[in-house]
C-alpha cells in the first residue's frame, strides 16, 4: 500500500481516500492471491513428481470440474476439420485369441520324456487283450539350467626338432633347455584384452548385465561368488573400460554414419559420477539418426554446456530434433541446421497448468491431441498400404497438409485470443508463451514427411540409463562416463533392432583383434 498502514479503529473519514485504500486492498489482494496460486502450483508439481503418477494421460472428451462444458467450445473457437477417417472394405475381424497358453518357440532345444504305464494297465477291462499303442499325447513344458561357467583351455602344442636338440645339447656337455628357435608351438588367437583371464562371452555377459538389464558390477560379483568363482568388481570395471576402448572405433563409425542423417533427434539427461568425497552431475547425449543411418549414439560430457553437441554437430547439415533448450540455440543455423521442435514438450508446459487453469488448459490439450490424431490417421493408412521409405513420407505429408496445417492455424488463433486474459506468471499462460515463441519450431514437422511431430524417440533412448541409475547409482568416474556411452550405444542399437545384444557382443569381440581398420563397418549392429 502506498500510504502508512491504517489502524481498523480510526478509518478516515474522507470517502476518496477510503476508495484509495480499497483499490489498493484489492490490488494487494489480487497479487497474494497470485502468489499463493504459484506456490500452490509448484507444490503440487513436487509432490506429483515425488509420489503422483508420471503419466501425462488426458481424456478430451471428460467434462471440467467447474463448468460442466465440454473441454472445447466450438461457438467460441474457429472451427476444425474433423479427422479424416479412411473408408476400408466391411471386413469380418477374426475372433479374438483367447488369453490361452502361448506356444512355445520352435526354435529352443527339446528334450523328450516318455511316460509308459504298467504292463498290468494295458489290459483291456472288456475283453482283457493287451491294448496297443494308438498315438500320444504331447505336453510341452518350459526348463531352464542356470548360467554355468566354464573354463576354454588353450592348449598350443609344441614341436622340435630331436636330433637339434640333442646335439645343442651335447655341445654345452649338459642338459641345456631348447631354445626357441629350435622349439615352434601355435599361438594363440589374438584377444580383445591382453592376458586376460576372460573369453568374450564372458566380457559379453558383463557388459549385457550392466548396460542392458541394469544389474550392477557389485551384484554380479555376489551372483559369480555363489558359484564359486572370485571375480572383483575392480576386476569387472577393468574389463568393461578395456572393452570400451577396443570397441570405440566401432562406436566411431556408427557416430560418423549419424551425422550422415537427414534429420537427428537429440536430447540429453543427468548422470550422477563419483567424485572426491562426493556426487557431482555429468551428462549423456545421445544422437538417433534416420532410417539410413540407424543407430543409437551416446556422448559423455562433464557439463550440460553448449559444447558438447557444437562439437559432436560442428560438421552437421540437416534437420536436428531437439527440446527447446537453451544450450542449442547457437546451434541452429539457416541453410545449415534446422530446428524442428517437440510438441510433447510443448503439451508438457500446458498439461502443468491443469490443475491452476483446468478449462483453458483442457482446451489445449484437446487441440494439440487432433494434431497426435493426425499422425496416428496417417500411420495406420502407411500400415494398410504397405508402404516404406519415400512412399510412406509422401502420405504422411499429404495428411499433415490436408488436416494438420488447419487444425494449427485454429489452435495459434485460439492461443492469441485467450492469452490476454491469462495471468503474465500463471502456468497456463507460460505454457501459452512456450508454444508461441518456437512456433516456427513446432509446425516444422508439417515441411517435410520424414519429420516427427516430437522428440519422443531420444527420449525413449534414455529409458535403460533411467532405470540404470537407480541401481549401478552413478558412473565411478568422468572415465566411466565414456565408457559407458561406448556400450550403451552398442546395447541401445541392437535393443532398438531387435538383436541379441550378447551374441553380437561376443561374436564382435572375437573377430576385432584380427579385424583390419578398414573393415571396421562390417562390425556395426545394422549395415
Amino acid at each position: 500500500m502506498q500510504d502508512a498502514p491504517v489502524n481498523a479503529d480510526h478509518l478516515p473519514d474522507d470517502v476518496e481516500t477510503l476508495h484509495r485504500y480499497i483499490r489498493d486492498l484489492i490490488e494487494h489482494l489480487k497479487k497474494e492471491q497470485h502468489r499463493s496460486q504459484a506456490l500452490e502450483h509448484k507444490l503440487d508439481q513436487l509432490l506429483r513428481r515425488l509420489y503422483g503418477p508420471k503419466s501425462e494421460a488426458f481424456n478430451p472428451s471428460q467434462l471440467t470440474l467447474f463448468d460442466g462444458q465440454p473441454c472445447v467450445n466450438d461457438a467460441d473457437t474457429p472451427s476444425e476439420p474433423e479427422p479424416v477417417v479412411v473408408e476400408t472394405p466391411l471386413e469380418i475381424k477374426p475372433a479374438k485369441k483367447g488369453h490361452g497358453r502361448r506356444e512355445l518357440p520352435k526354435g529352443l532345444r527339446r528334450e523328450t520324456v516318455v511316460h509308459e504305464i504298467a504292463e498290468a494297465e494295458r489290459a483291456c477291462p472288456c475283453c482283457g487283450e493287451t491294448r496297443a499303442t494308438i498315438g500320444e499325447e504331447v505336453t510341452e513344458k518350459l526348463d531352464i539350467v542356470p548360467a554355468s561357467l566354464f573354463v576354454v583351455r588353450h592348449v598350443r602344442i609344441k614341436y622340435g626338432c630331436q636330433k637339434c636338440l640333442k646335439a645343442k645339447a651335447e655341445t654345452v656337455h649338459v642338459e641345456a633347455p631348447a631354445t626357441p628357435s629350435l622349439i615352434v608351438a601355435a599361438s594363440l588367437p589374438p584377444s580383445v584384452i591382453e592376458k586376460c583371464s576372460a573369453e568374450p562371452g564372458l566380457l559379453a555377459k558383463v557388459i549385457v548385465d550392466k548396460y542392458m538389464d541394469h544389474i550392477p558390477l557389485a551384484r554380479q560379483e555376489s551372483i559369480f561368488a555363489r558359484q564359486g568363482i572370485a571375480l572383483s568388481r575392480k576386476t569387472m570395471c577393468d574389463w568393461m573400460a578395456a572393452c570400451a576402448e577396443a570397441l570405440t572405433p566401432i562406436y566411431t563409425h556408427m557416430l560418423t554414419r549419424v551425422l550422415r542423417s537427414r534429420v537427428i533427434h537429440c536430447d540429453e539427461t543427468r548422470v550422477p559420477v563419483q567424485d572426491i568425497g562426493q556426487t557431482r552431475s555429468g551428462r549423456l547425449w545421445v544422437y538417433l539418426g534416420d532410417r539410413n543411418h540407424p543407430f543409437t549414439v551416446y556422448d559423455y560430457r562433464t557439463t550440460k554446456a553448449r559444447a558438447g553437441p557444437a562439437e559432436i554437430l560442428r560438421n552437421y547439415r540437416g534437420y536436428l530434433h531437439a527440446d527447446a533448450a537453451n544450450v542449442f540455440d547457437g546451434l541452429y543455423t539457416p541453410g545449415v541446421i534446422v530446428e524442428v521442435g517437440c510438441w510433447a514438450h510443448a503439451r508438457r508446459h500446458v498439461h502443468a497448468a491443469l490443475t491452476s487453469d483446468p478449462a483453458l488448459a483442457a482446451q489445449a490439450l484437446t487441440r494439440i491431441a487432433g494434431l497426435y490424431r493426425v499422425e496416428h490417421a496417417a500411420a495406420t493408412e502407411i500400415e494398410r498400404q504397405s508402404l516404406t521409405g519415400a512412399a510412406a513420407d509422401t502420405l504422411r505429408l499429404e495428411h499433415r497438409h490436408r488436416d494438420s496445417r488447419p487444425q494449427l492455424d485454429s489452435l495459434r488463433a485460439w492461443i492469441e485470443s485467450v492469452q490476454p486474459q491469462t495471468l503474465p506468471k500463471s502456468p497456463i499462460h507460460q505454457g501459452f508463451a512456450y508454444i508461441q515463441r518456437h512456433w516456427q519450431a513446432l509446425v516444422r514437422y508439417t515441411t517435410e514427411g520424414f519429420l516427427a511431430i516430437d522428440n519422443n524417440s531420444a527420449e525413449r533412448g534414455f529409458r535403460p540409463i533411467g532405470i540404470g541409475r537407480r541401481n549401478w547409482l552413478f558412473a565411478g568416474s568422468d572415465a566411466g562416463g565414456h565408457t559407458a556411452a561406448v556400450l550403451f550405444s552398442l546395447t541401445q542399437t541392437c535393443r532398438e533392432h531387435g538383436l541379441d545384444p550378447w551374441r553380437y557382443l561376443k561374436e564382435t569381440l572375437t573377430k576385432l583383434p584380427a579385424t583390419p581398420p578398414d573393415q571396421i563397418a562390417s562390425l556395426t549392429p545394422v549395415a
